[in-house]
């Protein structure tokens, strides 16, 4: 079994796109992160101040619930971790993904996906859910990368 997993949340198919190729370059099991209650595209209506996604990243304290709770994270070392970009930063559901295992020990590696911003604070915000781990920024894989470049980029986070 691999020591490395690729765990992503994708609400619209953008990540999940990226994370698959990440785990195929590097050779790393895969997780999907799922909320309980599935995104619609009324939900991810960023310029709609009532959507589900805008009332959720408001709120600092907000928690989605997850589907499931059974990524077996003490099995890895090493946690690729990808989400869109949202608000300048991971959405509310990496949060209780973080905060749902014991990370203690682990380097977890961002990538992310956006419409047209960085990682701006987003390692910064996410240190309080798991405060064990060791976050790195990575990239941003909008573009999908080759896989000999994922590769490269994967060797370089050991």
């Amino acid at each position: 079994m691999s020591r490395t997993l690729t765990a992503y949340f994708s609400a619209s198919g953008t990540t999940k796109r990226a994370a698959e190729r990440l785990a195929r370059s590097i050779g790393s099991d895969l997780y999907e992160i799922r909320p309980a209650v599935a995104y619609t595209q009324a939900d991810l209506n960023w310029m709609d101040k009532k959507s589900r996604s805008s009332l959720e990243m408001k709120d600092p304290a907000c928690r989605p619930a997850l589907a499931d709770r059974d990524a077996a994270v003490e099995q890895y070392d090493r946690i690729f971790l990808g989400f869109p970009i949202w608000w300048y930063t991971a959405p509310s559901i990496i949060h209780t993904f973080l905060e749902s295992y014991d990370f203690s020990g682990k380097t977890i590696i961002l990538f992310a996906t956006s419409g047209g911003s960085g990682f701006g604070k987003t390692a910064g915000d996410l240190a309080s859910s798991c405060p064990k781990a060791v976050i790195k920024e990575g990239r941003i894989l909008n573009s999908l990368p080759a896989e000999d470049a994922l590769r490269q980029w994967e060797e370089s986070n050991f």
